[in-house]
């Protein structure tokens, strides 16, 4: 226990730098759909699957951890980890065909969906207590600034090199993470009482990717009956899913925490800041080269204000919580989030890059301010054995947000793309506009739900 403080501030920095490269890489590629589409013969509601598929396996991924870090070493679970990185990423940097691409992507995901739970696993468990504030703010700010920094990486090497090189440059990271993780990681695994509950797990899983597919089919087919087909088989598994986890012998979360009503309407609002954050992220940059006409670098620049402003927000916010409670940044990162979707719908007549920059930086401080403070006020409405649920439960929610959010923003501008007459231009610029618009309604749903929830609290602060 002594040598604790002299190395675990290493470990978590091994885990951090694999978190990072694994998060950034989930929109990174998001400026490249259109080369993507061209030179491999796919449409975009396909290309997207390069995102969304990352995203859906982060999400089933991490619905393994709470098991496997109470069942193995987290040093041995971050060399699988690097080991996945490393495989998936080769696999896409020398992919010949969309197929192999899309694989390495899936074998890259379980990378980020190990790293990220076993990062707060070991800042839950072994950072001192007057520290734990300091170092998950660090986490936040590495999970925040990460994926709205994606597209600026992508597009930057994409314009001066070649989209391949997106996952060549990354390579060394996660070797770097591997030397410091292997040397510095020492916890010890508590074990489980119990065995792992594969049936939930493979019904939770057919649930998220069936309701993903469902939305991704809009985009060739429209609204079609293999629409209503995927849902009725998303919504069968996930009644499945909820009657095994909590009859079975095991449970992969106690799903009683949503018994509290504050709780339900922070996870809706955590979802749905998500869906907003990832989502407009793969927008913005389909929007500024088809209808703006700017390049990639460009296409990926415009979020970069943003993402910093938002990244150095972000452990602000959560100081303003501590001295003055949640309600006020939360409430205040909401009205940021509706003004920011808003003006994309009000101004896109005279969008230009310079207009998007500024609205986009707009949303992201919005989201800043909210995002981190609503799971961190999750973490309080519960008792403290229920922490860990409400963990795991918050990680898989904002990772499906985030492939629930591209799959159907892109399936909308392709359903434009590939079934109106006129330029790509003018065809995109309508799609981008349903897109914003559906965005601006999304804002709309967080304030209320902000608002309903800390009414609530505050009522039932009142009550006792």
């Amino acid at each position: 226990m002594e040598s604790k403080p002299k190395h675990i501030y290493l470990a978590i920095a091994s885990l951090a730098v694999l978190t990072f490269v694994g998060i950034l890489n989930e929109t990174s590629m998001n400026v490249t759909y259109p080369t993507l589409s061209t030179e491999m013969g796919v449409s975009l509601d396909t290309v997207q699957w390069i995102t969304t598929g990352y995203l859906l396996m982060v999400t089933v991924t991490m619905g393994t951890t709470a098991y496997l870090l109470r069942q193995f070493k987290a040093r041995n679970l971050q060399l699988v980890a690097v080991l996945a990185f490393v495989l998936g990423d080769l696999m896409c940097a020398m992919a010949p065909n969309f197929t192999l691409l899309l694989l390495g992507r899936l074998i890259q995901a379980v990378a980020t969906g190990l790293s990220t739970p076993i990062l707060f696993h070991l800042i839950f468990t072994e950072i001192p207590r007057e520290r734990l504030a300091s170092m998950t703010g660090f986490a936040g700010m590495v999970i925040s600034f990460a994926p709205a920094l994606g597209p600026t990486y992508g597009g930057w090497i994409s314009a001066i090199m070649s989209w391949r090189m997106i996952f060549w440059l990354i390579l060394p990271f996660a070797l770097i993470s591997l030397l410091l993780g292997q040397l510095f990681i020492r916890n010890t695994p508590f074990g489980n009482d119990k065995q792992f509950s594969y049936a939930s797990l493979i019904s939770l899983s057919v649930a998220l990717v069936s309701t993903v597919y469902a939305f991704s089919t809009i985009g060739e087919q429209g609204l079609s009956w293999q629409l209503v087909l995927w849902l009725v088989i998303a919504a069968v598994a996930f009644s499945f899913f909820i009657y095994i986890n909590n009859h079975g012998e095991s449970q992969l979360f106690d799903l009683s925490v949503f018994k509290n009503k504050m709780l339900c309407l922070s996870t809706l609002t955590y979802f749905s800041l998500q869906f907003v954050n990832i989502g407009i992220s793969l927008v913005i940059p389909l929007y500024a080269q088809y209808v703006l006409g700017a390049s990639s670098t460009i296409a990926g620049l415009v979020l970069l204000p943003g993402s910093v402003f938002g990244a150095f927000i972000a452990p602000l916010a959560g100081r303003l919580a501590d001295a003055q409670g949640f309600a006020k940044p939360v409430t205040a990162g909401g009205i940021m989030l509706l003004v920011g979707t808003a003006c994309f719908v009000i101004f896109q007549h005279w969008l230009t890059p310079l207009l998007v920059l500024v609205f986009f930086t707009i949303l992201r401080i919005g989201f800043a301010m909210a995002f981190g403070n609503t799971i961190t006020n999750a973490s309080v409405l519960v008792d403290a054995k229920n922490s860990a649920d409400v963990n795991s439960i918050f990680n898989m929610v904002q990772q499906f947000a985030g492939s629930l959010g591209t799959g159907i923003l892109a399936s909308i501008i392709a359903v434009f793309q590939n079934n109106m007459s006129g330029s790509m231009a003018k065809k995109t610029y309508v799609g981008g506009l349903v897109d914003y618009s559906f965005l601006t309604l999304i804002a709309v749903v967080i304030l209320i739900t902000i608002i309903s929830n800390y009414r609530m609290q505050k009522q039932a602060k009142i009550s006792k």
